[in-house]
């Protein structure tokens, strides 16, 4: 278990119960933790959002590892779900949580002590936003990342049940108001650790996928594709990233990150072009 995150309260471990007043005035909340062949993961991250009056883990149907029964030991539910992505899956999963606050941790985050005590006071005061954003520390291989423009990822992963949803995308969907009207936003101070991709296997493996996807949602606004999408938009991704958001500080690590984003962008494209060029014959 890695030590510098809060595990949070498990059941039974001898923190002090909230007195009745403190129950009726406090928001309850359902910690989400959407999950697929994370075995590795699945317990440090629900130790993590312990803290929540219930912990609701999402497994994908097409998980081969040991992922839902290892969540099974200290989860209070485990529904198992089919995976089309992972907007979908979270829109099926936010109407099962029991409570009127949510919480979406994936399996490789964690959630600090810092952050906890967040959370608990919004859930305190119910709001007064709809929802919040929420700073990810972000590692890669082990290392902690400070460029790249990593060091901006914020997510809005703490809000109110029957407000909210994800949007239809396949990649890198946000939370909008179910009603149409804009929700209220803020941000929260406590940060999320990030432990994504353990490997540059593991990137690769994601990095391919995740292009058809966002291929997928940008060819429902990219007309036609031009050497000015595979080309020019593909190196400004890597100038801006490695110098402007400072890869270059984060060694080799940020170098490979910043490279494998400008590839993503044509990787993305090159997909658009070939469904466009599908379509037409």
């Amino acid at each position: 278990m890695r030590d510098d995150f809060a595990a949070g309260p498990a059941k039974g471990n001898g923190i002090r119960p909230r007195g009745n007043d403190e129950i009726m005035a406090r928001q309850k909340l359902t910690a989400l933790i959407p999950a697929g062949n994370e075995e590795r993961h699945i317990a440090e991250c629900i130790a993590s959002v312990r803290f929540a009056d219930e912990v609701l883990v999402v497994v994908d149907a097409a998980s081969t590892d040991r992922t839902a029964e290892i969540a099974r030991q200290t989860a209070d539910r485990v529904l198992v779900h089919e995976y089309e992505n992972s907007a979908a899956q979270k829109n099926w999963a936010i109407p099962q949580a029991t409570h009127p606050w949510v919480l979406v941790v994936d399996s490789d985050e964690r959630v600090t002590p810092e952050l906890r005590a967040d959370v608990e006071r919004v859930l305190e005061q119910d709001g007064p936003e709809d929802g919040y954003r929420i700073h990810r520390i972000n590692h890669f291989a082990g290392q902690r990342i400070y460029g790249c423009g990593w060091q901006r990822d914020d997510v809005l992963r703490l809000f109110r049940r029957d407000r909210s949803k994800y949007e239809d995308k396949h990649v890198h969907a946000d939370i909008i108001a179910r009603d149409g009207q804009p929700l209220k936003v803020g941000k929260l101070k406590g940060q999320f650790l990030h432990f994504t991709f353990e490997s540059f296997a593991q990137y690769l493996k994601k990095h391919g996928r995740y292009a058809a996807w966002a291929g997928e949602d940008r060819a429902r606004t990219t007309k036609r594709v031009t050497l000015f999408h595979l080309v020019l938009r593909p190196l400004w991704r890597f100038i801006r990233q490695y110098i402007m958001y400072g890869g270059w500080r984060d060694g080799i690590a940020g170098f490979i990150i910043c490279w494998m984003a400008a590839h993503s962008v044509f990787l993305k494209y090159a997909h658009v072009w070939e469904s466009q060029r599908n379509q037409r014959q």
